[in-house]
């Protein structure tokens, strides 16, 4: 057992003042943790206790599918640019020189590290598949750290990458993850929820984030009673049929004079419209997402014109904007770039007449014996120079008639702009965030948005390293193939910031109580008065029987006031309490259960086997995900 009086554990009584989120204001106070720097924190006793114990939690799982590594955190440039990435990851990665000029990174994730092994050592379809993960520290430059441990520049991630000979075996390696991610965080005492969402950066098909509602959460899930549940990068909805407006004059688009309406409440308040029956413009330019190697460029120009056409009452999803325009990162346009590419102003872009369209599934004739629709990764195997602006149109606006538009003239608009007869786009996809109320894609119930926190994510790489670095097995018939890939994530800190947030929002956000798989903790005996011979003997006693059970015990023999024992107890998390107090004259101990919020007392002889069995009970509980 460990003893209080010998343990450093600083709580606070209150919070400093720009600690956040409940999650950074509780950590901080129970003693687990204090900041260095900007996003940059020290494990103290318990924190490392609860870390360590999340650890072996995923270790154990994890063990069950795959074999443990230990990859360097320190990787040459050269590794990053065998993928493309090394221009790709852009301000977020850590870069540095050694003394010899060499170029170094801090590696964010090891994809390309798992993939050097993969290609230097995998030979044949005997060997596969292979699972292999580690447990290691990662960096990332973030720009802004803020919300305690949930965005930080230095953390901890359990990743693993599966190699398979086909994608049946793919599948089957993504299956045994999602079986074990969810074994881990219902041990963990998390109620969670699996939604669809984008890979970023990492590139890959199918994808899922485990997410914990909670509104300390950055990301917003758009979830339905009928069990979709999706990112709101990733999410899509049902639109209702809207009515389209009736032709003016020959039905052709028709030049209206709009002095001074360049909003879109100032246009339909000026046509009596509902926002619905407007085309908005968004536009952008964008930053390529693939490097100069990869394009196959003389040079790679630094931005890429993105112009984004959808209903006015609805909103651009730049995830998915990127991923269908082939950038990663988008930025508004200029006044000066809205004239050279669209040929209009703001408040009065329009699709009519757009400068320097593609059209007709072709590129400018760059590459014009390839059809858009095969292009793989759209746009993203095509040399980047002669590009030209990218017009693409939300899904929303598809089938309409009649709609109004912005002229590219100030102080004019369009109306009777139809979609495919006035203008054509490059292409036509869903680049939309979806809105509450909208109905969900597959039962058609009302989509709820919820903010959220993740703590996993597992997708489909396919062959975008392996291919780009050259790993190679030979197939059943001697043939050289290309090994299939998956990547799978969980931030460790993520899981102990969740489970403070979950019994913070269950404990008006004062107190807390973790669950006894990851607490530093699973009892604390409190002898409420040392100087007592009998309760510090009994203390003494029922700590000895618990930790003879195998249990993790703390006895709280300091020489304290009961009061700021029972207060220390509840802020730290420790689920369940022993008081040793007054009771003892007749035999009896007072026991809390936290997790339960109730209290009894239990006849002395019985406290340790009553404690063991309802601890016992309690991490063998299957927790449900979260609806």
């Amino acid at each position: 057992m460990h003893r209080w009086s010998q343990l450093f554990i600083p709580t606070l009584r209150e919070a400093p003042a720009d600690a956040e989120v409940a999650s950074h204001k509780l950590l901080l106070r129970a003693g687990y943790i204090r900041q260095l720097g900007a996003g940059i924190y020290s494990y103290l006793f318990l924190g490392n206790r609860s870390i360590n114990k999340i650890v072996a939690i995923i270790r154990e799982e994890m063990d069950r599918i795959g074999q443990e590594f230990l990859l360097p955190a320190l990787n040459p440039r050269e590794i990053w640019e065998a993928s493309g990435r090394w221009d790709v990851m852009g301000d977020n990665m850590f870069r540095l020189e050694d003394r010899k000029g060499a170029e170094l990174c801090l590696a964010m994730t090891h994809e390309e590290v798992m993939t050097d092994i993969a290609r230097k050592e995998l030979r044949s379809y005997k060997q596969l598949p292979q699972i292999w993960y580690q447990i290691q520290t990662k960096f990332r430059d973030e720009p802004r750290p803020k919300s305690g441990l949930l965005r930080v520049r230095q953390f901890t991630m359990k990743d693993s990458y599966s190699f398979d000979i086909d994608e049946a075996g793919l599948d089957v390696s993504y299956n045994k993850h999602d079986a074990a991610y969810r074994r881990i965080f219902t041990r963990c005492g998390l109620q969670f929820v699996s939604v669809d969402a984008d890979s970023g950066s990492m590139g890959g098909s199918a994808s899922q984030e485990f997410m914990v509602y909670t509104d300390a959460g950055e990301d917003l899930i758009a979830s339905s009673a009928s069990g979709y549940a999706a990112n709101l990068e990733k999410a899509t909805s049902r639109l209702t049929p809207v009515k389209d407006l009736a032709p003016t004059g020959d039905g052709t688009p028709e030049l209206v004079h709009t002095p001074g309406k360049a909003s879109i409440a100032d246009v339909t308040a000026f046509f009596g419209i509902e926002a619905s029956q407007d085309i908005k413009c968004v536009a952008f330019m964008g930053t390529p997402s693939l490097s100069k190697s990869q394009t196959g460029a003389a040079d790679v120009p630094p931005l890429r014109p993105v112009v984004a056409f959808l209903r006015g009452d609805h909103q651009v999803n730049e995830t998915k904007l990127n991923a269908v325009a082939g950038t990663i990162e988008l930025r508004p346009m200029t006044p000066e770039e809205l004239e050279l590419h669209i040929g209009g102003p703001a408040g009065y872009l329009g699709p009519v007449g757009i400068a320097e369209v593609m059209t007709n599934g072709s590129l400018n004739g760059l590459n014009s014996g390839k059809e858009l629709s095969k292009i793989k990764g759209i746009f993203r195997n095509v040399p980047s120079e002669g590009l030209k602006t990218i017009v693409i149109m939300d899904l929303g606006l598809e089938g309409r008639a009649n709609l109004v538009a912005g002229a590219n003239k100030v102080d004019y608009h369009l109306r009777n702009v139809t979609p495919g007869r006035d203008f054509t786009p490059t292409l036509t996809a869903d680049i939309r965030t979806v809105n509450e109320g909208e109905l969900d894609p597959i039962g058609g119930e009302p989509l709820r948005l919820g903010k959220a926190v993740e703590i996993g994510h597992i997708f489909k790489l396919g062959y975008k390293y392996t291919k780009s670095m050259g790993a190679s097995v030979l197939n059943r018939d001697g043939k050289e193939v290309t090994p299939i890939m998956g990547c799978y994530g969980i931030g460790v800190e993520r899981i102990l910031t969740a489970a403070f947030e979950l019994s913070a929002a269950a404990n008006d956000g004062e107190v807390y109580a973790l669950h006894p798989s990851i607490a530093p903790f699973q009892v604390v005996v409190t002898i409420t008065n040392v100087g007592d011979a009998a309760l510090l003997a009994a203390g003494e006693k029922v700590a000895a029987e618990l930790d003879a059970a195998g249990l993790d015990v703390l006895l709280d023999d300091r020489d304290e006031r009961a009061g700021v024992k029972f207060k220390d107890a509840d802020l730290v998390g420790i689920p369940y309490r022993i008081n040793i107090g007054r009771g003892v004259a007749e035999g009896k101990v007072e026991f809390v259960d936290r997790l339960q919020k109730k209290n009894e007392d239990i006849p002395l002889h019985e406290i340790a086997s009553r404690v063991t069995t309802e601890i016992t009970s309690t991490l063998h509980a299957v927790l449900p995900a979260a609806i």
